[in-house]
């Protein structure tokens, strides 16, 4: 109970300050949300401060205040699930921006995140426990791919399979013209046709990462005593494989599956502008052009979360998997 207790208090403590960083990050920006929306609403030369005070109640951000009376309200909102209003897709509020752009992200990078570290924790551990077999020698070629920048990689199989032989579409993330959103087969079916490319772009270019470190645990782990040990009591080699070998193996993987499905947001950003893609990224992206406060902190809560939440789920899973955790706390 102690070892839960102090991940979970430590993990408060750091949501806590990447609160903080994400109100005082912005706010270091050069320019101003309250200028953007004057210079959207049309407005030319200089602007009475009833004008001025009247757009910052619309924004929720009162720049005239001191600034940890802003940082204040801040907090407040947050907690009250109040994020304010969006300067680009004005009079959109940020959580309906949220709203509409996460699924899409979690639904395409999230899917082929968890595909590739599936696909590559296998194969690599079958190459590990097979050493010199042709699965093990395909390691070379996963890791050139692991090697190439993903969105390079995007760019070339956009040229070849969507320009050039038009197997897949060039951009977006459904059939505009021929579907409605909503839970059709139409609609799903166009959805899931624009996200295999940029699926298979992610997965191609980042198993060869999970593989290869699987791999070399693998062959660390079948070293070690006990796996004698088990060999010598007699035991299946795919029980050897699988409980003995492969749960200690996976042990460091876990770790990096952690970061890796918590960044799954902010990764988004170049993939869904190569592909123009609806996601999250494009919509931040947006944001900073924008100095749009409130959908830059909105959505770096989300990646906060995200990253946070998938850490201390992994933590907990680590020490369920290797109850020696536990006991060092």
């Amino acid at each position: 109970m102690r070892f839960y207790l102090q991940k979970i208090t430590f993990y408060v403590v750091a949501f806590w300050a990447a609160l903080t960083l994400n109100f005082f990050i912005p706010r270091l920006m050069p320019g101003n949300p309250v200028d953007v929306m004057l210079s959207k609403l049309g407005a030319k030369g200089p602007v009475s401060p009833a004008a001025r005070h009247a757009v910052e109640l619309l924004l929720g951000t009162k720049t005239s205040q001191p600034l940890w009376s802003q940082y204040w309200e801040y907090l407040v909102r947050i907690f009250h699930g109040d994020l304010g209003l969006s300067v680009t897709y004005y009079p959109a509020t940020v959580s309906d921006i949220i709203r509409q752009t996460l699924p899409w992200t979690i639904s395409l990078i999230g899917l082929a995140t968890i595909i590739s570290f599936l696909l590559g924790i296998g194969l690599g551990q079958l190459a590990g426990w097979k050493r010199g077999s042709w699965l093990d020698n395909l390691l070379p070629i996963t890791t050139m791919f692991q090697a190439i920048p993903y969105f390079w990689l995007a760019l070339i199989l956009v040229y070849v399979l969507s320009s050039r032989l038009s197997i897949f579409p060039l951009f977006g993330g459904y059939d505009v013209y021929g579907t409605t959103p909503g839970l059709s087969f139409s609609f799903l079916g166009s959805a899931l046709y624009y996200g295999v490319l940029p699926a298979f772009t992610i997965v191609i270019s980042s198993v060869g990462g999970w593989m290869l470190g699987m791999r070399n645990m693998m062959v660390a782990t079948l070293s070690e005593d006990y796996i004698l040990a088990a060999e010598a009591k007699g035991l299946k080699p795919r029980r050897i494989m699988t409980a003995y070998a492969a749960r200690n193996a996976v042990l460091p993987s876990l770790s990096g599956f952690a970061i890796s499905l918590g960044f799954v947001v902010a990764g988004s950003i170049v993939m869904e502008q190569v592909f123009s893609y609806p996601g999250i990224g494009s919509a931040l992206l947006n944001a900073v052009q924008n100095n749009d406060y409130s959908l830059m902190q909105g959505i770096f809560l989300v990646i906060t979360f995200s990253v946070l939440g998938a850490n201390l789920i992994v933590d907990l899973l680590y020490a369920i998997i290797d109850p020696r955790t536990r006991a060092r706390a």
